[in-house]
Protein backbone atom coordinates (compact mmCIF):
# COMPACT_ATOMS: atom_id res chain seq x y z
CA UNK A 1 0.00 0.00 0.00
CA UNK A 2 1.25 3.43 -1.32
CA UNK A 3 1.83 5.84 1.70
CA UNK A 4 -1.14 8.74 1.14
CA UNK A 5 1.20 10.87 3.32
CA UNK A 6 4.03 10.49 0.28
CA UNK A 7 1.20 11.49 -2.56
CA UNK A 8 2.06 14.93 -3.77
CA UNK A 9 -0.56 17.10 -3.49
CA UNK A 10 -0.38 17.79 -7.15
CA UNK A 11 -0.82 14.31 -7.28
CA UNK A 12 -3.66 14.23 -5.26
CA UNK A 13 -5.60 16.78 -6.85
CA UNK A 14 -4.82 14.84 -10.14
CA UNK A 15 -6.18 11.34 -8.71
CA UNK A 16 -9.28 13.44 -7.91
CA UNK A 17 -10.17 15.57 -11.25
CA UNK A 18 -9.84 11.93 -12.62
CA UNK A 19 -12.60 11.15 -10.39
CA UNK A 20 -14.65 14.16 -12.33
CA UNK A 21 -16.10 12.37 -15.50
CA UNK A 22 -17.43 9.62 -13.44
CA UNK A 23 -19.27 11.99 -10.61
CA UNK A 24 -20.76 13.89 -13.85
CA UNK A 25 -21.24 10.72 -15.19
CA UNK A 26 -23.89 9.25 -11.87
CA UNK A 27 -24.67 12.35 -10.35
CA UNK A 28 -28.77 12.24 -9.12
CA UNK A 29 -28.53 8.71 -10.02
CA UNK A 30 -29.54 5.91 -7.54
CA UNK A 31 -26.73 3.20 -6.74
CA UNK A 32 -27.99 0.05 -4.46
CA UNK A 33 -25.40 -1.78 -2.50
CA UNK A 34 -25.74 -5.06 -1.02
CA UNK A 35 -23.22 -4.95 2.31
CA UNK A 36 -22.06 -8.45 3.18
CA UNK A 37 -19.11 -10.50 3.50
CA UNK A 38 -15.71 -9.42 5.22
CA UNK A 39 -16.62 -6.03 4.86
CA UNK A 40 -19.33 -5.90 6.99
CA UNK A 41 -17.08 -7.79 10.44
CA UNK A 42 -13.51 -6.18 9.16
CA UNK A 43 -13.69 -2.80 11.71
CA UNK A 44 -10.88 -1.40 9.50
CA UNK A 45 -13.15 -1.91 6.19
CA UNK A 46 -16.70 -1.31 8.21
CA UNK A 47 -15.37 2.08 8.37
CA UNK A 48 -13.84 2.43 4.66
CA UNK A 49 -17.11 1.18 3.64
CA UNK A 50 -19.06 3.92 5.46
CA UNK A 51 -16.78 6.68 4.07
CA UNK A 52 -17.66 5.31 0.86
CA UNK A 53 -21.04 5.21 0.98
CA UNK A 54 -21.23 9.04 3.02
CA UNK A 55 -18.77 10.33 -0.11
CA UNK A 56 -21.05 9.16 -2.81
CA UNK A 57 -23.95 10.82 -1.02
CA UNK A 58 -22.21 14.06 -1.16
CA UNK A 59 -20.75 14.53 -4.19
CA UNK A 60 -24.26 14.13 -5.72
CA UNK A 61 -25.49 9.77 -6.09
CA UNK A 62 -28.11 8.31 -4.04
CA UNK A 63 -26.82 5.20 -2.74
CA UNK A 64 -29.32 2.36 -0.76
CA UNK A 65 -27.66 -0.19 1.31
CA UNK A 66 -28.99 -3.38 1.62
CA UNK A 67 -27.31 -5.94 4.24
CA UNK A 68 -26.79 -9.33 4.77
CA UNK A 69 -25.80 -10.93 8.14
CA UNK A 70 -25.45 -14.80 7.51
CA UNK A 71 -22.03 -14.59 9.91
CA UNK A 72 -23.87 -12.74 12.66
CA UNK A 73 -26.78 -14.90 12.30
CA UNK A 74 -24.84 -18.03 12.43
CA UNK A 75 -23.47 -16.53 15.98
CA UNK A 76 -26.67 -16.04 17.60
CA UNK A 77 -28.18 -19.24 16.50
CA UNK A 78 -25.38 -20.97 17.78
CA UNK A 79 -26.01 -19.54 21.04
CA UNK A 80 -29.41 -20.67 21.44
CA UNK A 81 -27.62 -24.39 20.57
CA UNK A 82 -29.21 -24.03 17.16
CA UNK A 83 -27.48 -25.19 13.99
CA UNK A 84 -27.99 -23.20 10.76
CA UNK A 85 -29.27 -25.70 7.57
CA UNK A 86 -29.12 -24.07 4.14
CA UNK A 87 -30.61 -25.83 1.49
CA UNK A 88 -29.21 -24.40 -2.60
CA UNK A 89 -27.76 -21.17 -1.07
CA UNK A 90 -31.26 -20.42 1.39
CA UNK A 91 -31.37 -20.58 5.10
CA UNK A 92 -34.25 -22.88 6.34
CA UNK A 93 -36.30 -20.63 8.63
CA UNK A 94 -38.36 -22.11 11.41
CA UNK A 95 -40.38 -19.83 13.60
CA UNK A 96 -37.80 -19.45 16.29
CA UNK A 97 -34.86 -19.26 13.75
CA UNK A 98 -37.35 -16.24 12.16
CA UNK A 99 -37.60 -14.49 15.48
CA UNK A 100 -33.51 -14.66 15.47
CA UNK A 101 -33.39 -13.44 12.08
CA UNK A 102 -35.35 -10.73 13.17
CA UNK A 103 -33.66 -9.43 16.14
CA UNK A 104 -30.19 -9.83 14.34
CA UNK A 105 -30.98 -8.25 11.13
CA UNK A 106 -33.16 -5.55 11.76
CA UNK A 107 -31.64 -5.10 15.78
CA UNK A 108 -27.98 -5.44 15.53
CA UNK A 109 -26.68 -5.60 11.53
CA UNK A 110 -29.09 -2.63 10.87
CA UNK A 111 -28.29 -0.54 13.58
CA UNK A 112 -24.51 -0.93 13.81
CA UNK A 113 -24.14 0.12 9.86
CA UNK A 114 -26.70 3.31 10.32
CA UNK A 115 -24.31 4.15 13.31
CA UNK A 116 -21.38 3.79 11.03
CA UNK A 117 -22.71 6.10 8.27
CA UNK A 118 -23.73 8.74 10.76
CA UNK A 119 -20.31 8.57 12.46
CA UNK A 120 -18.92 9.34 8.84
CA UNK A 121 -20.78 11.86 8.45
CA UNK A 122 -23.94 10.22 6.93
CA UNK A 123 -27.12 10.40 8.11
CA UNK A 124 -28.51 7.07 7.53
CA UNK A 125 -31.83 5.77 8.21
CA UNK A 126 -33.18 1.95 9.16
CA UNK A 127 -35.61 0.48 7.30
CA UNK A 128 -37.48 -3.13 7.35
CA UNK A 129 -39.57 -4.60 4.75
CA UNK A 130 -42.46 -3.35 7.02
CA UNK A 131 -41.69 0.18 7.21
CA UNK A 132 -43.99 1.90 4.28
CA UNK A 133 -45.01 -1.54 2.82
CA UNK A 134 -41.70 -1.65 1.56
CA UNK A 135 -41.40 -5.49 0.86
CA UNK A 136 -44.26 -7.73 0.24
CA UNK A 137 -43.46 -11.16 0.31
CA UNK A 138 -45.08 -15.03 0.11
CA UNK A 139 -43.21 -17.86 0.98
CA UNK A 140 -40.43 -19.10 -1.02
CA UNK A 141 -41.45 -22.24 -3.22
CA UNK A 142 -38.29 -24.72 -3.71
CA UNK A 143 -38.18 -27.19 -6.52
CA UNK A 144 -35.25 -30.06 -6.70
CA UNK A 145 -33.22 -28.90 -9.45
CA UNK A 146 -32.92 -32.69 -10.39
CA UNK A 147 -36.54 -33.35 -9.90
CA UNK A 148 -38.81 -30.25 -9.72
CA UNK A 149 -41.54 -32.90 -8.70
CA UNK A 150 -40.19 -32.27 -5.05
CA UNK A 151 -40.43 -29.29 -3.20
CA UNK A 152 -38.27 -28.57 -0.56
CA UNK A 153 -39.81 -26.35 2.73
CA UNK A 154 -37.61 -23.62 3.85
CA UNK A 155 -39.52 -22.50 6.51
CA UNK A 156 -40.13 -18.53 6.68
CA UNK A 157 -37.94 -17.70 3.87
CA UNK A 158 -39.94 -15.63 1.38
CA UNK A 159 -40.50 -14.76 -1.99
CA UNK A 160 -41.11 -10.56 -3.02
CA UNK A 161 -43.93 -10.30 -4.30
CA UNK A 162 -44.05 -6.57 -4.44
CA UNK A 163 -41.86 -3.80 -3.59
CA UNK A 164 -42.96 -0.25 -2.69
CA UNK A 165 -40.47 2.01 -2.90
CA UNK A 166 -42.27 5.15 -1.89
CA UNK A 167 -40.06 5.43 1.33
CA UNK A 168 -37.35 4.86 -0.06
CA UNK A 169 -37.70 7.46 -2.57
CA UNK A 170 -39.14 10.03 0.20
CA UNK A 171 -35.60 9.48 2.23
CA UNK A 172 -33.13 9.71 -0.36
CA UNK A 173 -34.72 13.17 -1.82
CA UNK A 174 -33.89 14.38 1.68
CA UNK A 175 -30.57 13.82 2.35
CA UNK A 176 -30.89 10.17 4.19
CA UNK A 177 -29.21 7.02 2.95
CA UNK A 178 -31.41 4.40 3.47
CA UNK A 179 -30.28 1.14 4.86
CA UNK A 180 -32.33 -1.75 4.12
CA UNK A 181 -32.97 -5.65 6.30
CA UNK A 182 -34.10 -7.73 3.65
CA UNK A 183 -37.20 -8.77 6.09
CA UNK A 184 -40.35 -9.07 4.01
CA UNK A 185 -44.44 -9.39 5.32
CA UNK A 186 -46.68 -11.89 4.07
CA UNK A 187 -50.36 -10.59 3.68
CA UNK A 188 -50.81 -12.04 7.23
CA UNK A 189 -48.32 -10.07 8.44
CA UNK A 190 -46.14 -12.80 8.82
CA UNK A 191 -42.70 -12.37 8.39
CA UNK A 192 -40.17 -14.01 5.78
CA UNK A 193 -36.39 -14.22 5.37
CA UNK A 194 -35.52 -13.17 2.39
CA UNK A 195 -32.16 -13.44 0.56
CA UNK A 196 -30.15 -10.08 0.47
CA UNK A 197 -28.94 -10.23 -2.91
CA UNK A 198 -32.25 -10.94 -4.22
CA UNK A 199 -33.65 -7.64 -2.13
CA UNK A 200 -31.02 -5.87 -3.47
CA UNK A 201 -31.24 -6.83 -7.05
CA UNK A 202 -35.03 -6.40 -6.95
CA UNK A 203 -35.16 -3.17 -5.59
CA UNK A 204 -32.14 -2.05 -7.69
CA UNK A 205 -34.99 -2.26 -10.51
CA UNK A 206 -37.62 -1.00 -8.71
CA UNK A 207 -36.12 1.96 -7.83
CA UNK A 208 -34.31 2.15 -11.87
CA UNK A 209 -30.82 2.26 -10.29
CA UNK A 210 -27.76 3.18 -12.77
CA UNK A 211 -25.60 0.77 -10.61
CA UNK A 212 -26.09 -2.39 -8.57
CA UNK A 213 -23.16 -3.26 -6.42
CA UNK A 214 -22.89 -6.37 -4.79
CA UNK A 215 -20.13 -6.70 -2.49
CA UNK A 216 -18.53 -10.02 -1.53
CA UNK A 217 -15.54 -11.67 0.10
CA UNK A 218 -14.47 -13.23 -3.61
CA UNK A 219 -12.53 -10.92 -6.38
CA UNK A 220 -15.46 -11.68 -8.59
CA UNK A 221 -16.96 -14.36 -10.65
CA UNK A 222 -13.50 -17.04 -10.87
CA UNK A 223 -13.27 -19.53 -13.95
CA UNK A 224 -13.02 -22.98 -13.44
CA UNK A 225 -9.08 -22.34 -13.50
CA UNK A 226 -9.49 -19.71 -10.68
CA UNK A 227 -9.02 -16.25 -12.95
CA UNK A 228 -11.39 -13.32 -12.68
CA UNK A 229 -14.02 -12.65 -15.44
CA UNK A 230 -14.16 -9.31 -15.30
CA UNK A 231 -16.86 -8.66 -18.08
CA UNK A 232 -19.83 -11.26 -18.49
CA UNK A 233 -23.18 -11.64 -20.26
CA UNK A 234 -26.16 -13.69 -19.64
CA UNK A 235 -25.47 -16.06 -22.17
CA UNK A 236 -22.09 -16.41 -21.10
CA UNK A 237 -23.66 -16.37 -17.07
CA UNK A 238 -25.91 -19.20 -18.62
CA UNK A 239 -23.45 -21.63 -19.70
CA UNK A 240 -21.31 -20.70 -16.18
CA UNK A 241 -24.09 -22.23 -14.59
CA UNK A 242 -24.75 -25.35 -16.96
CA UNK A 243 -21.62 -26.39 -16.19
CA UNK A 244 -21.39 -25.98 -12.45
CA UNK A 245 -19.13 -22.79 -12.69
CA UNK A 246 -21.13 -20.90 -10.82
CA UNK A 247 -22.71 -22.83 -7.78
CA UNK A 248 -23.51 -22.62 -3.77
CA UNK A 249 -24.13 -18.86 -2.57
CA UNK A 250 -22.82 -17.75 -5.66
CA UNK A 251 -26.13 -19.18 -7.32
CA UNK A 252 -28.61 -16.18 -6.02
CA UNK A 253 -25.73 -14.01 -6.26
CA UNK A 254 -25.41 -14.26 -10.05
CA UNK A 255 -29.29 -14.84 -10.66
CA UNK A 256 -30.51 -11.73 -8.93
CA UNK A 257 -27.53 -9.88 -10.68
CA UNK A 258 -28.43 -10.93 -14.48
CA UNK A 259 -32.02 -10.01 -13.58
CA UNK A 260 -31.57 -6.45 -12.38
CA UNK A 261 -29.04 -6.25 -15.81
CA UNK A 262 -32.24 -7.81 -17.45
CA UNK A 263 -34.61 -5.35 -16.34
CA UNK A 264 -32.71 -2.86 -17.14
CA UNK A 265 -30.08 -1.90 -14.63
CA UNK A 266 -27.19 -0.72 -16.57
CA UNK A 267 -24.34 -2.30 -14.92
CA UNK A 268 -23.75 -4.72 -12.15
CA UNK A 269 -20.76 -5.36 -10.64
CA UNK A 270 -19.60 -8.17 -7.87
CA UNK A 271 -16.72 -6.32 -6.07
CA UNK A 272 -14.36 -7.73 -3.46
CA UNK A 273 -15.10 -6.29 0.07
CA UNK A 274 -12.21 -7.49 1.30
CA UNK A 275 -10.13 -4.20 -0.65
CA UNK A 276 -9.97 -1.55 0.76
CA UNK A 277 -12.73 1.15 -0.73
CA UNK A 278 -13.39 -0.82 -3.34
CA UNK A 279 -16.46 0.69 -3.82
CA UNK A 280 -15.40 4.01 -4.66
CA UNK A 281 -12.50 2.46 -7.02
CA UNK A 282 -14.94 0.60 -8.98
CA UNK A 283 -17.56 3.94 -9.33
CA UNK A 284 -15.21 6.39 -9.58
CA UNK A 285 -12.14 5.23 -11.80
CA UNK A 286 -11.93 2.85 -14.85
CA UNK A 287 -10.02 0.07 -12.86
CA UNK A 288 -12.12 -2.85 -12.58
CA UNK A 289 -12.32 -4.67 -8.89
CA UNK A 290 -14.44 -7.63 -9.71
CA UNK A 291 -16.99 -8.71 -12.24
CA UNK A 292 -19.35 -6.52 -14.28
CA UNK A 293 -22.48 -7.79 -15.54
CA UNK A 294 -24.48 -6.98 -18.82
CA UNK A 295 -27.73 -8.05 -20.32
CA UNK A 296 -26.65 -8.63 -23.56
Amino acid sequence: MTDLLSISPRDKAEILAQALPYIRKFHGKTIVIKYGGNAMTDPALQADFAEDVVLLKLVGMNPVVVHGGGPQIETALHRLGKKGEFIQGMRVTDAETMEVVEWVLAGEVQQDIVGLINQAGGKAVGLTGRDGGLIRAQKLRMLDPKDPNIEHDVGQVGDIVAIDPSVVKALQDDAFIPVVSPIGFGENNESYNINADVVASKLAVVLQAEKLMLLTNTPGVLDKQGRLLTDLTAREIDALFADGTISGGMLPKISGALDAAKAGVHAVHIIDGRVPHAMLLEILTDQAYGTMIRSH
